[in-house]
């Protein structure tokens, strides 16, 4: 039997996120709401920023689209991408209706609300439409990653007790199909590839609109909208259970803070392309933060460079959502690029001219200096076309803005965006708090930081470094049908992180590390990887980095190859390419590797540096269980598959 959700507020209650202020002038210009903060023994442990927005007290996200559609029925609110890569304008009236309709089919098929429908997907339309349907039926949407193995996706199935999983492809179903027996409560399968999804719509024809009213009705803010179960780099996933008011109090701060991306100057079109997971909460969050803002979304569902391209160029975004890994790779391809035209001087010199004048922006914003000199502005003029506007031109030509997350970006190639012509909006959060728990300020922004608190969200910092968050868009819970439902995640409105950080005196963010992955030397010093890894990991012949040296005397480093600067450095140096798992031994290959540590470890103290590094044959991947879906380390797993080789760095 399927677990039923209670409609009823969540037994524990949140950290008070406070009264909302206003974030713009009487002329209706942004201000600066900066931080309060709380020291103990002079160091600043707490930060918090009050609500730019007032909660939302009744009504869930299914509303949305309906209300798109009353206020702005001609307003373009999506572009469905077709499979011949042409994009079609989706208005607002358009969507409520298409959404009206699955939702209705939804009903005809006999799903009641409370019940959990999960959709495994790659980044497409349907998904989204899918969303908003399933709400408006009065369901819970699941997501599955589409890279799920057959075993997770079952667990997943079992535990949300779905009674219905769409899937993009025939595969993906076929897949499934001889698990059926052990997910009872699983009593329908639709794919997408084959037309399931209009066949929904139309079999709801005979439903009448009233019945999505009532259903539409019988929601509130605490009502359960999704259980994203976490990938997690250990254990079995959980289902975080997030609330469509979870929802409300992350978009609509978000929406307010970051109205450079939200909302449109008179004249200009704002528009945003997700091709980030929408299995992964940050580009779920991000799509409902689109909808309810009324800005242009698009959905693209490969990140292969050959289909992306594409893609970019024919939406033409003004924002995209990224994760550190991608922009290291296009500032690394764009480099490769120039050298083989005999051009890497020249590209040295625009990044070099590009970062310094991201830092004297963020000097000007910061009131610590006057911006970008007169020289300043003539050596980025004069490079503009030679290099940065090819960078953006590869971005569709539009784009202005980007959101990061996952991992920090780092301060220099933040720096050489900005100085491009494209400002990185850093962020950290969790699938538990909904998306982001701190972002760049659009007004303030510190680079090599992740911000500080999203409007309603309070940071803390614990004795031993770990971050706590609070705040309205902070989960109730976990999905635990043995207990009956959701059972509490926080202590008195707490949640703890696992994440180690800092707060500076004006309450910008740091992260630091991960507190489950800090290595203690067999000496007795903690050693938190992530600083060291990230900083590697942005060099053109890396593509993974992971430390080791837990209860040893010394800490070492697993090193994994990138192909595509492999094969560029070889061409580079007369050599024809051959495939990484031939140079783990390469004399002039180990040769630049080990100056890439010996810069890296001018980061640290002699006892947190790296004394020894190997070279693997394979690279970390998420189907070798490597990797997680949003492409964190899975520590334990690498370390036993690759035990041998981490036992060779310690002997001589």
């Amino acid at each position: 039997m399927s677990t039923p959700y209670p409609n009823a507020p969540y037994p524990n209650t949140p950290v008070s996120s406070g009264a909302p202020v206003s974030a713009t002038d009487y002329d209706g210009r942004p201000v600066l709401v900066e931080p309060e903060t709380r020291r103990l023994d002079g160091a600043v442990r707490e930060a918090y920023v009050p609500p730019f927005a007032a909660p939302v007290t009744h009504g869930s996200l299914a509303d949305l689209p309906f209300d798109n559609a009353e206020a702005d029925p001609g307003a373009v609110v999506l572009s469905r991408r077709s499979d011949d890569g042409h994009w079609t304008d989706v208005t607002a009236d358009g969507f409520a209706a298409q959404v009206l309709a699955v939702a209705k089919g939804l009903i005809a098929e006999g799903l009641v609300p409370g019940d959990r429908i999960a959709v495994m997907a790659r980044t497409t339309y349907e998904w989204t439409l899918l969303d908003f349907a399933a709400w408006a039926a009065g369901l819970v949407t699941v997501p599955v990653y589409p890279t799920s193995s057959v075993y997770q996706t079952r667990w997943i199935l079992h535990d949300s007790g779905a009674v219905a999983l769409v899937t993009e492809t025939a595969g993906q179903a076929a897949a499934i199909g001889p698990e059926l027996g052990r997910i009872p409560d699983l009593g329908h399968l639709w794919v997408m590839e084959k037309g399931h999804v209009d066949r929904l719509a139309e079999l709801g024809t005979q439903v009448p609109d009233g019945e999505v009213a009532v259903r539409r009705g019988m929601l509130g803010p605490d009502t359960l909208a999704t259980l994203i179960y976490t990938s997690g780099t250990t254990g079995r996933p959980k289902g975080c259970a997030l609330s469509h008011g979870n929802f409300f109090a992350e978009v609509d701060n978000a929406v307010e803070l970051l109205y450079p991306i939200f909302k449109a100057k008179a004249g200009e079109e704002v528009s945003v392309l997700l091709f980030l997971p929408m299995s992964h909460v940050f580009g779920r969050m991000v799509a409902i933060a689109c909808v309810r803002a009324r800005v242009r979304l698009g959905h693209a569902p490969s990140l292969k460079a050959e289909d992306l391209l594409p893609d970019l160029a024919a939406f033409r975004p003004t924002c995209l959502l990224t994760i550190p890994y991608m922009l290291e790779k296009i500032y690394n391809s764009a480099r490769a690029k120039a050298e083989s035209g005999g051009r890497a001087a020249a590209f040295d010199r625009a990044a070099s001219v590009a970062v310094r004048y991201g830092e004297a922006l963020e000097a000007r914003q910061t009131g610590a200096g006057g911006g970008p000199n007169r020289a300043l502005r003539t050596a980025r003029s004069f490079y503009d076309p030679l290099v940065y506007r090819r960078i953006r031109t590869a971005m569709g030509g539009r784009v202005k803005y980007a959101i990061c997350g996952g991992s920090p970006l780092g301060r220099r190639l933040a720096a050489f965006y900005a100085g491009a012509g494209i400002e990185i909006f850093e962020g950290y959060g969790l699938t538990e708090t909904t998306g982001a728990s701190t972002v760049t300020p659009p007004l303030k922004p510190r680079l090599g930081t992740v911000g500080w608190p999203l409007p309603g969200t309070r940071v803390r910092i614990a004795a031993d470094g770990e971050i706590l968050l609070a705040g309205d868009h902070v989960l109730r819970g976990y999905w635990d049908p043995a207990a009956g439902g959701v059972v509490p995640a926080t202590r008195d409105g707490w949640l703890p992180t696992g994440d180690l950080g800092e707060l500076d005196d004006e309450g910008y963010l740091t992260i630091t590390g991960r507190k489950k992955e800090l290595l203690i030397t067999a000496g007795g010093k903690s050693v938190a990887p992530a600083p060291l890894e990230n900083w590697l990991r942005q060099h053109p012949l890396i593509s993974q980095c992971m430390l080791v040296g837990d209860g040893r005397p010394y800490v070492a480093a697993l090193v994994t190859l990138d192909p595509d600067g492999i094969t560029h450095w070889r061409l580079m140096n007369g050599k024809h390419p051959v495939p990484p798992e031939l140079l783990t031994d390469d004399a002039e290959l180990t040769a630049v590797l080990q100056r890439a540590m010996d810069e890296a470890n001018k980061l640290v103290s002699r006892p947190e540096s790296i004394r020894r590094f190997t070279v693997l044959p394979v690279d970390f991947t998420e189907e070798a269980g490597h990797l997680t879906p949003s492409m964190k380390l899975r520590r334990e797993r690498i370390m036993r598959d690759f035990a041998s080789e981490v036992a060779a760095l310690y002997t001589r």
